[in-house]
């Protein structure tokens, strides 16, 4: 159940030996090599040496561990560069990105794309049969450094092929983009310009659109790599590895040609990167909110139909976020055990060594050479585990939240309000329910929501034709929260204005929007309370109003067993509106404290404290691992 990141190209072959044999014993099983070799594996055009990685692979399987080989496709070598310049990605402003990092190709190049079928095929038909050989890696972090978008010719060639498919005739596009406003309309295919670099707003169901775009191609660009490696590696699985908080793509489309998900997980990066506040960044700057790793454990579980691997998990201090603290001691064995609590097979750590070299130097690994605080809290994990033996498989949560990767785009592209942001409302919501001690999982709009007892729609604005079947056919508790069913297919006003095509399941009409700036709110009271800030919704209904604004307008609404939440919920109204839904869906909670978690698998119940008071377990569990009294960083584990 554990892995590392293992690079062989940056250390003395000498030391190979001596490294597999300390993995081994840190109770290590799994080693990630060959993400970014391609300059080594061919330093020249058609001149491959693969000896070195050949002789690598036999050390390591040779001391029993099971190998993970990476297509080096994430950084393409020099000399490919050289020979076509054109793979470059190219920025909003017209100007190709340089060699020298990382991620420095396009995603729409016919070019890139036959050099990396070319890399693929020639890597997976030498290394394919090896006997350590378990899996492969597509690529690395598709989407990382902002290169899911690029704005040169090929992209616009793509974009507008995509385009004749997707809309036939330019009449059709015209009238579905609403190009009569502004004089926008195109007479051809060939007059669509790329949404960019406009006086004013692009229109945004172009900008709309041009995003589905390049989201399809990185799903192609996956699924041609996955095909190639299935042809000539039969009997290994693919996956990917994602990052948290990504939404630069559709990473469910992503999963389908995968065997299981993987992601990233760096929580004192994220907790830097993606918390809002500065209060909330510096009371989680050495252990993490409590909610950041599991958000993506259980996102990337349902991106993998029940299956994930936390790819590299984070053994220290990282390099990339604005401030980069050292964890609290406990907080990597912590980690690891979550992210196992949460249904991880494996837990592979970035990296086996910390390179003492380039950008990455001050990235921790489990080595310095010595083991790190990391590499000791590696390997207590790993004796844990060998006492514990194997865990029981996860089951289904009786919470779900439906997560949609084009609502992040829609909401992105039409905010009308600054700090509207999709990524932090779903997790609000998620945090939520995890304060009452529930387990969630994610799932895809249009996914079969049977066995589910409340299910969470912090915001759906396409209602695709699948999403509301589901929706109808759902006999669970929903919560829907504001701007669900706000759009079109087109990113329009529906005909029957908001909610469009959940007007039959929740009864709302919303006639009017209000986005509030900091510091303004609107008091929310009746069967639940709390303050509405950062947007909120004027209401036309008949249905049964559970909460109401100051000014009597409904708030939260009730039509059978739905429930529409007309605004954006502070954590009291939130934290309300959340034991309201949870009583009505009949399910047992817990009045969690901010530092506290839990999580269940199987018949083990996990519990987490990210530091704060002690937390006392049950007085009848069973203990598994830990202590009855958790104290700050550390995990018990339990039966009841």
């Amino acid at each position: 159940m554990l892995g590392v990141c293992y690079y062989p190209e940056h250390w003395p072959e000498a030391w190979w030996p001596d490294d597999a044999r300390r993995m081994r014993e840190m109770g290590i099983s799994f080693v990630r090599i060959g993400e970014f070799a391609w300059s080594r594996l061919e330093p020249s055009r058609g001149a491959f040496d693969f000896g070195w990685l050949d002789r690598a692979m036999d050390v390591l399987g040779e001391a029993g561990l099971k190998i993970v080989l990476g297509t080096p496709t994430a950084a393409p070598p020099k000399w490919l560069m050289d020979e076509h310049p054109e793979i470059a990605p190219i920025d909003e402003q017209g100007r190709s990105y340089g060699f020298g990092g990382r991620r420095h190709y396009n995603f729409s190049s016919d070019v890139w794309r036959g050099e990396t079928r070319r890399i693929v095929e020639t890597i997976a038909r030498h290394f394919g049969q090896h006997r350590a050989l378990v899996g492969w890696q597509t690529d690395n972090e598709y989407g990382c450094h902002g290169t899911v978008f690029s704005w040169g010719p090929e992209d616009l060639k793509g974009f507008r092929d995509w385009l004749r498919r997707r809309y036939q005739t330019a009449d059709q596009l015209n009238e579905a983009w609403g190009n009569v406003f502004w004089s926008m309309e195109v007479r051809r295919f060939d007059e669509v310009p790329l949404p960019a670099m406009t006086v004013a707003d692009p229109n945004p169901a172009a900008r709309l659109d041009f995003w589905r775009f390049k989201s399809d191609e990185i799903a192609a660009y996956n699924l041609m790599q996955c095909e190639i490696v299935r042809a000539h590696s039969p009997g290994r699985w693919i996956t990917h590895n994602f990052m948290g908080f990504s939404n630069g793509f559709d990473s469910w489309k992503v999963g389908n040609a995968l065997d299981f998900a993987s992601h990233d997980s760096y929580p004192l990066g994220l907790a830097e990167s993606f918390l809002p506040t500065e209060e909330e960044r510096c009371r989680w700057a050495e252990t993490s909110h409590p909610d950041i790793a599991p958000f993506n454990h259980d996102l990337y579980r349902g991106i993998g139909r029940g299956r994930f691997w936390v790819m590299e998990q984070q053994p220290g201090p990282v390099n990339w976020a604005p401030w980069n603290p050292v964890p609290k001691p406990g907080m990597v064995r912590l980690w690891t055990w979550e992210a196992l609590a949460h249904g991880a097979e494996v837990v592979s750590y970035f990296r086996w060594r910390q390179a003492p070299f380039a950008q990455e130097q001050f990235h921790a690994g489990l080595n310095l050479p010595g083991l790190s605080i990391g590499g000791h809290e590696a390997t207590a994990v790993g004796r844990e585990l060998e006492t514990i033996g194997r865990l029981p498989e996860p089951g289904q949560a009786r919470v779900a939240i439906v997560y949609d990767y084009e609502a992040a785009w829609v909401l992105r592209v039409l905010p009308q309000g600054q700090d509207f942001r999709f990524p932090e409302l779903v997790f609000r919501w998620y945090e939520a329910a995890r304060r009452l001690g529930l387990d969630v999982d994610f799932v895809a709009p249009g996914a079969a929501l049977d066995g589910y007892a409340l299910v969470l729609v912090p915001s759906l604005p396409i209602i695709t034709q699948a999403a509301l079947a589901a929706l109808e056919a759902c006999e669970a508790v929903i919560v829907f929260g504001s701007r669900s069913g706000s759009k079109t297919w087109n990113c329009a006003i529906p005909a029957n204005l908001p909610t469009g095509p959940l007007a039959e399941l929740t009864d709302v009409r919303i006639t009017q929007v209000a986005s509030l700036r900091p510091g303004l709110h609107d008091a929310v009271d009746g069967n639940v309370t709390g303050n509405a800030v950062r947007w909120r919704e004027y209401v036309e209904t008949d249905a049964d109003v559970l909460g109401r604004f100051e000014s009597g307008d409904p708030a939260l609404i009730a039509k059978g067993r739905s429930l529409y939440l007309a605004c954006w919920p502070d954590e009291k109204l939130l934290a309300s509106v959340m034991k309201y839904a949870v009583e009505e869906a009949g399910l047992e909670m817990l009045d969690l404290p901010e530092h506290v978690r839990i999580r269940r698998r199987g018949g083990y119940t996990f519990c987490f404290n990210y530091g704060g008071p002690d937390w006392g377990c049950p007085a009848d569990a069973k203990l598994v691992l830990g202590e009855s009294v958790i104290r700050s960083q550390q995990v018990a584990i339990w039966v009841n």
